[in-house]
C-alpha cells in the first residue's frame, strides 16, 4: 500500500486542512505528530527509503527507540498539506538509543521535522508511558480565543482551568485533569520542550501563553475535539468578559456532578486553593 493510501495519512492531512480553515494554523504556524501503530507501518513500509542520514532530535527518548512518527515540515504550511503530502510532512523513524531520527517517507524536496520536534517527542514519551501505550497524537494549534485569555487571565493552572471549566461544565468531561499553562517561552527551545512534558505528566492539555495550545490524545478526532471544546468554552468567556464579567457561576459541586454522571476521575486538586 502506499502512504497516501493508509488511513493514519487521510487522517492527519484531513486534521491539518480542517485546523487551518478555522483559523488555528496561520502560515507556518502550528505542527501535529502521529506515533504509528505497529502493523500500519507493515503496510507501507514498501514505500520508505532508508538512505537519508541520522540526526540529533536534541532530547533523549529512549522509551521511543525504534517508533516511527508521521510529522508535519518546518516552515511547511497547514493550508498546502492537502495539496502536496509528499513536500509537507514526513514519516521519520527514531533510532536504537531514542536519541536520533531519519526520514523515511515525505519532504521529497529537502526539508525537516518541525522545530518543535523535541517537544513533540518529550510529550509522546511522556504519555506513552503514563497510557500504556494509548496515546499516539500530540497537536499544537493556535485558537484565537485561547490566546487571547493569556493575556488577561493568570498564567496559573488551577485558575485557568476553573474559568474554562466554568464557560461549560461538560468541559470537565472532556478533559477531567484540567489544562496546564505555560509562560511565554522561546518556542522550539529545548527548554519549552522540557516544561511542557513537565506539564503533560498531569495534564493532556497544555496552554503556551501568548502563542497556542498542546493536546495529547489516543486518536485525532479526539485531540481535535479537545482543542475544539477549550476554544468553544474560550470564546464564551471572551464574550462574557467584554459583557462586564460573569454574575453567575457554576459550583464546584455542579461541575463534579457531571464527571460523576460519567464515571470520571476529575482533577479535584483544581478547587484547592
Amino acid at each position: 500500500m502506499k502512504v497516501t493510501e493508509a488511513w493514519f495519512f487521510q487522517e492527519f492531512i484531513d486534521s491539518c486542512d480542517l485546523c487551518c480553515r478555522l483559523g488555528w494554523n496561520e502560515r507556518n504556524g502550528g505542527n501535529m505528530s502521529y506515533r504509528i501503530q505497529k502493523e500500519d507501518v507493515e503496510s507501507v513500509k514498501e514505500s520508505f527509503s532508508f538512505d537519508r542520514p541520522w540526526t540529533p532530535i536534541g532530547v533523549s527518548v529512549p522509551n521511543l527507540a525504534g517508533e516511527m512518527f508521521m510529522v508535519t515540515g518546518s516552515g511547511k504550511y497547514f493550508r498546502y498539506t492537502k495539496a502536496d503530502p509528499e513536500n509537507s510532512v514526513a514519516i521519520t523513524e527514531i533510532d536504537d538509543k531514542g536519541e536520533n531520527y531519519r526520514i523515511l517517507w515525505g519532504l521529497k524536496s529537502g526539508g525537516r521535522p518541525t522545530s518543535e520536534f523535541p517537544t513533540h517527542l518529550l510529550n509522546h514519551s511522556v504519555k506513552k508511558d503514563l497510557t500504556n501505550g494509548a496515546h499516539r497524537l500530540v497537536m499544537h494549534v493556535h485558537p484565537v480565543n485561547t490566546v487571547a485569555l493569556t493575556f488577561v487571565l493568570p498564567q496559573d493552572d488551577k485558575i485557568f482551568t476553573r474559568e474554562i471549566w466554568e464557560m461549560m461544565p461538560e468541559c470537565a468531561v472532556v478533559f477531567p485533569r484540567g489544562i496546564g499553562v505555560l509562560p511565554l517561552m522561546l518556542t522550539g527551545s529545548i527548554d519549552i520542550a522540557k516544561a511542557t512534558a513537565e506539564k503533560f505528566k498531569t495534564y493532556d492539555v497544555v496552554v503556551w501563553s501568548m502563542h497556542g495550545i498542546f493536546a495529547s490524545g489516543e486518536d485525532f478526532k479526539g485531540v481535535f475535539g479537545i482543542i475544539e471544546t477549550v476554544e468553544k468554552a474560550a470564546d464564551i468567556l471572551v464574550r462574557v468578559i467584554s459583557m462586564g464579567g460573569k454574575k453567575i457561576r457554576p459550583t464546584v459541586e455542579q461541575i463534579v456532578e457531571v464527571c460523576d454522571e460519567y464515571h470520571l476521575d476529575i482533577n479535584k486538586a483544581i478547587f484547592e486553593d
